[in-house]
């Protein structure tokens, strides 16, 4: 026979001949010779010499393991001590009881749901990221969550993490701000048949975004076709000069026309508008002709006005000087003096009075 030592924190399993016999716990233990034994420490876990199938109808070692079962589709998140320690993949697997609290969560893959009992923390872990998957929907953001092709939920700003398995996740998003939507270089024909390239801006924002994501295919290309028919659709029915002087009216009726087609694309359009109306070069020059015909004739017109003002002024005035023979000598001084400040020297011969001469001079008789 041998003596053989178990100390503290560790355990024996006894073998005879290769079979296992039984199990030993600290203290001094005697051994056949033809027995042998092996030393584990209760701190680490148990790897089974041998099945640990047999091993486990020994109750007595049974009952000092923890035997953990765990199937294709599923991990189990080890924890000793409150703290997390590593995964465990299908298989079985045992630890030792009685030095160490250890706790151990199972996490089935059929669901793609991560439990509140594990701490997000550990998402980062190197062990436990590859197990998983996220997705970050910014602060101006929704999303729709479509999985294995079927639309799940709707996914508010913030960062989500779902298992990794055979289920696909795809995450649609859309931007929740005001956007704006540019409608460039259109070439339309007015109605007086005048061709013209108009662009055009609508401002826009997503408001049911199931119905934009889910229900229709690329909600934006189609928004701006719903757009660009409505301008064409309008713009037809103005000559040019109808079309420049209103631009405005124009762009509320197109906002009105599309209301109800971009409800059906889960969006609200709030503003649209008439940028700049472009003619081409051979109409730019003949629009310039009609401008500057029109200013010479409104300058006529001014001028036309104030001849005739200043003629009718001045029938007035002969009509008051020929009944007021005092009002035509005063007027005669007064184009006397304006005559005067003109010239710059006068010479007066003779000793008659000088402002006799110069009535002489400037006078017209009657």
């Amino acid at each position: 026979m041998k003596r053989v030592r178990i100390h503290a924190g560790n355990v024996g399993l006894v073998f005879k001949n290769g079979d296992y016999k039984r199990v030993i716990t600290q203290g001094l233990h005697w051994l056949m010779f033809n027995e042998s034994v092996i030393t584990y420490s209760l701190t680490s876990a148990f790897n089974a010499p041998k099945t640990l199938d047999i091993l486990l109808k020994d109750d007595a070692l049974a009952n000092k393991l923890h035997v953990i079962d765990i199937e294709d589709n599923q991990i189990v998140l080890v924890y000793s001590n409150n703290n997390f320690k590593h995964v465990l993949t299908a298989g079985r697997h045992a630890y030792w009881k009685g030095v160490i609290d250890y706790k151990f969560i199972t996490v089935d893959f059929n669901d793609i749901t991560i439990p509140n009992t594990i701490d997000k923390a550990l998402y980062t872990n190197n062990a436990l990221r590859q197990y998983i998957r996220s997705f970050e929907v910014a602060a101006h953001e929704k999303a729709v969550m479509i999985v294995d092709d079927t639309f799940d939920k709707i996914l508010d700003h913030g960062t989500y993490h779902f298992w990794r398995n055979n289920q696909t996740i795809k995450i649609a998003k859309a931007d929740l701000r005001q956007l704006q939507l540019e409608i460039a270089g259109q070439e339309l024909l007015t109605k007086d048949k005048a061709t013209v390239r108009i662009n055009f801006y609508a401002q826009y924002k997503v408001t049911d975004i199931e119905t934009a994501l889910m229900r229709n295919k690329d909600y934006e290309k189609q928004l701006y076709t719903n757009l660009q028919l409505a301008l064409r659709s309008f713009v037809g029915t103005y000559t040019l000069d109808e079309l420049l002087e209103q631009k405005d009216n124009i762009a509320k009726a197109v906002l009105e026309d599309v209301k109800t087609q971009a409800t059906k694309l889960g969006v609200t359009v709030l503003h649209t508008g008439i940028r700049d109306v472009i003619l081409p070069g051979d109409m730019k020059d003949i629009m310039n002709q009609v401008l500057i015909a029109q200013k010479k004739a409104q300058a006529n017109v001014v001028t036309r006005r104030e001849e005739t003002a200043s003629t009718r002024s001045l029938l007035n005035t002969a009509k008051l000087m020929e009944d007021n023979t005092m009002l035509f000598k005063l007027k005669e001084m007064e184009y006397v003096e304006k005559i005067a400040d003109k010239i710059g020297e006068i010479t007066v011969a003779g000793n008659g009075n000088v402002i006799e001469q110069l009535k002489d001079i400037f006078s017209v008789n009657k």
